[in-house]
């Protein structure tokens, strides 16, 4: 069973523009995010899918391998289904770029169990504990809710689910690192953007819109996902005091 990690980078985000190749303690956050991702030793190759070549100069100066994909990619999905498309594995194992704060044991935990079918429509997705109140108003950070058996219900920028009934339950918010087979890319691929995908701007709902599901796998993760100039700022400051309690 081939599984290879990939982590899609572009330059012209529209929130944060270049933010893979911004400064993080010397390094461009996109290398730490590979450090991170490279740990994984059930991965065959890790690249970098990228549409952009200062990101693929920076990432070869640093000794990433790189894919070069369209600009045309509307979604991280898209690109990630044309590496499907360019090198073959059963898994595609997705750590967005903008997560540099990410840990290897909780990619670990998104890897896929013996029983699961390489030729199946799999998706799945780690999703963790919201711990900072102030992240469940925070559109940036997608909360999500799952069934009994832990495939997904809904996902929104908005709190939920609403405590009416009780305060006795834990927001949990999308974590973006995840697995794929090459059919559930292409099916992703191939579906219809939907009305609730439109109005969420949730990529993530082209499969539940569509009838299919999402496995999502709770893990302890320590994250921080760079959206704003804000996040970047926070971040250095964590990488910071981490390097420094090393020393």
């Amino acid at each position: 069973m081939k599984m290879i990690g990939v982590i899609p980078a572009r330059f012209n985000s529209s929130r944060f523009k270049g933010k893979p190749l911004a400064d993080i303690s010397g390094k461009p956050m996109i290398w730490w995010v590979h450090q991170q991702v490279k740990k994984v030793a059930e991965l065959s190759e890790v690249y970098v899918a990228t549409d952009d070549i200062r990101i693929q100069t920076v990432c070869e100066e640093h000794g990433i391998k790189t894919v070069m994909t369209s600009e045309s990619h509307k979604t991280h999905l898209d690109r990630l289904y044309e590496v499907s498309t360019k090198i073959d594995a059963d898994f595609y194992v997705n750590v967005n770029g903008d997560e540099p704060l990410i840990d290897s044991e909780a990619i670990c935990k998104i890897l896929p169990k013996d029983d699961v079918d390489p030729s199946a429509n799999y998706v799945a997705n780690l999703m963790t504990v919201l711990r900072n109140p102030l992240e469940a108003v925070d559109i940036s950070k997608i909360k999500v809710v799952t069934d009994v058996y832990g495939y997904g219900l809904y996902m929104a920028r908005s709190p939920i689910p609403y405590p009416k009934g009780t305060y006795e339950f834990n927001f949990k918010k999308f974590v973006g690192v995840q697995c794929f087979t090459k059919s559930a890319l292409e099916f992703c691929y191939k579906a219809k953007r939907g009305p609730i995908e439109e109005a969420e701007d949730i990529d993530e709902f082209r499969f539940l819109e569509n009838g299919q599901k999402i496995k999502f796998i709770e893990a302890e993760v320590t994250t921080l996902s760079v959206d704003t100039p804000k996040d970047l700022d926070k971040v250095r400051i964590i990488i910071k005091n981490r390097l420094e309690c090393v020393v």
